[in-house]
């Protein structure tokens, strides 16, 4: 009765005080996660120690010929996309959280749709479109009288400008959720005092919303460009040498372990300077709500041409970054007879859902260990190394699949020489190529997803049960067990369900990490759109972007009710 009362009056006891009940086995707990943060970790090390002591040591060569044109290349393209993301993600978030016109409440939503497509399914879309022997180019010669590609100009889709430009229309929802959110938490009083100090409606945007809203918009820029950053199939398909091009080229063309791991140490140097700078801009800067009276945004009313300017500003993103390419994809699935419905479809279809159920499961366990374990009590260096766990999602697709391989092939070779001077047996691989390895790699990429959303389910459980439980005789385990899961239920579901989907559209790892003859939806659409056969892989990528589009929704409601005072319905 004490504990139950004090949670009611706001003094119950604190975690703290939970990790210091006697005999509750944290230290087990804070083990456990130190050895997972580890194995996390894994990867950036075997990466580091392979650069930094090769077998043939290229970077001379590397350093005077491909680097600069790889490093010159992956900035442009970086500095592009962050440009286009910036504009396009926070002009439309400005426009449906403060604004009301035509649209609005169908926009706050649509506008996250392109977050499904991958950036290699809409650069093979608007290749097909865009290309000299597609319907546009073929349509303007038939209306004009051209008929040679020196009669006109026409932009090059496979060039440095399409990339940034595929990229940029996939990407912006990083900036536009993160953006809108802001802006919808943002103090009406804030933005009222500006405009009755003479600060029209664009001034009150640039002196005002801008500026707090600048960590968060920080934030989705540098999650784009960490995507961007990862991308593959994009830059591939248009003959773009950047970094992620390099690391292929270097490894699996020259056969250069130590090359690529080099290449690979660049790539992370650049993801460190992207967190770096992502804080550095919104270091101490602190905004905090002043008043608990919130009311809703009553928003500018937008009229005339201003009204169907931000219509049309809000629906070209979503009609060219999601309509086109899935109409195009539909339109291929189940017109063309080339369609790809065959058993391989099927089978890949089988696979992807397999790896990304079996990784989804394993990173919501681990991310729910590694949580479990932060709320005993757990000291800085248990901290420090559950924070490490979750710098995975920022390690590019083909950093990591080189971080993966390089130990497992070491502990494969160790196995199979022991044996053979042993017993005479050869063991094999064990775990290079080998399922394992995938799903590994999947684990350590997306177990921030997971463990952002286990925290977060686990930090609305009060105290003052889990002191309850121990009081009764339960450990941590059966705690966690009885108590917590039941009660975090929809946010481990819906970590598992954001692991899923990740998953599914993940192909630089699974493309270096995959078994012989075993094939994802994924790799399946990178195959056939590489050999000039969109329509065969329609089916496998219309199945890719599908699968995504439930978490859109699902981002789309958090953001919409973001705002503190907001009441949560279910539409």
């Amino acid at each position: 009765m004490t504990v139950e009362a004090d949670a009611f009056r706001g003094t119950g006891p604190t975690l703290d005080d939970v990790a210091a009940v006697p005999g509750n086995g944290r230290r087990r707990w804070h083990v456990a996660a130190i050895v997972v943060a580890g194995l996390v970790a894994l990867p950036v090390l075997a990466i580091t120690w392979t650069a930094m002591f090769p077998t043939e040591n290229i970077w001379p060569h590397l350093a005077s010929t491909v680097l600069p044109g790889y490093v010159l290349t992956t900035l442009i393209l970086m500095t592009g996309v962050g440009l286009g993301t910036f504009v396009i993600g926070t002009g439309t978030a400005w426009l449906v959280a403060m604004c009301r016109f035509p649209g609005k409440r169908l926009f706050e939503w649509a506008l996250l749709l392109p977050l499904a497509m991958p950036g290699y399914l809409i650069a093979y879309v608007y290749t097909d479109l865009l290309e000299f022997a597609g319907p546009v180019q073929g349509i303007l010669r038939d209306v004009f009288g051209w008929s040679t590609k020196r009669d006109y100009w026409f932009p090059e889709i496979r060039s440095l400008g399409g990339a940034i430009a595929m990229l940029t229309l996939v990407l912006y929802p990083y900036v536009y959720a993160l953006a809108r959110a802001t802006f919808l938490e943002q103090s009406i009083c804030v933005l009222e005092v500006s405009r009755t100090l003479g600060r029209g409606t664009w001034r009150a945007l640039r002196d005002v919303a801008l500026p707090l809203a600048r960590p968060a918009i920080a934030v989705g820029v540098t999650l784009a460009l960490m995507e961007c950053l990862n991308d593959f199939g994009t830059v591939d398909f248009f003959a773009v040498r950047t970094l992620t091009a390099g690391v292929f080229d270097v490894w699996l063309r020259m056969g250069n372990a130590g090359g690529a791991a080099q290449i690979a140490l660049v790539m992370l140097g650049f993801v460190v300077l992207l967190i770096w700078a992502e804080r550095r801009s919104r270091a101490r800067q602190r905004f905090h709500h002043t008043s608990s009276k919130l009311r809703p945004i009553d928003g500018i009313a937008l009229r005339g041409s201003r009204a169907w300017v931000a219509t049309v500003a809000c629906t070209l993103p979503i009609v060219l970054g999601f309509v086109i390419p899935v109409t195009i994809l539909a339109d291929y699935a189940f017109t063309s007879p080339s369609a790809e419905w065959s058993a391989a479809f099927f089978r890949h279809a089988r696979n992807s859902l397999g790896l990304s159920a079996s990784a989804a499961l394993l990173a919501v366990a681990l991310a729910t260990l590694l949580a479990y374990a932060a709320r005993q009590g757990a000291n800085r260096l248990v901290k420090a190394t559950i924070r490490l766990a979750s710098v995975g999602y920022a390690i590019p697709g083909a950093v990591l699949a080189i971080g993966v391989l390089l130990p497992f092939a070491a502990f494969d070779n160790a196995v199979d020489a022991f044996l053979r001077q042993t017993v005479g047996v050869s063991s094999g691989l064990i775990l290079s190529g080998t399922i394992a390895a995938l799903l590994f790699a999947y684990t350590v990429r997306f177990m921030a997803v997971s463990l952002g959303s286990v925290e977060a389910g686990l930090g609305r459980v009060t105290p003052s049960m889990e002191m309850a439980a121990r009081t009764l005789g339960h450990s941590p385990s059966a705690t966690l067990r009885r108590l917590h899961l039941p009660m975090i239920r929809g946010s481990v579901l819906t970590g598992g369900l954001l692991v899923f989907v990740d998953t599914m559209k993940e192909l630089p790892a699974t493309l270096v990490l995959r078994p012989f003859n075993f094939d994802t939806l994924a790799t399946f659409v990178y195959q056939y759109a590489s050999d000039e056969r969109l329509a065969a892989s329609a089916p496998a990528a219309l199945a890719i972007v599908l699968s995504g589009i439930i978490p859109v929704l699902l981002l789309a409601r958090s953001v919409g009710t973001s705002r503190p005072g907001t009441r949560r319905t279910v539409s």
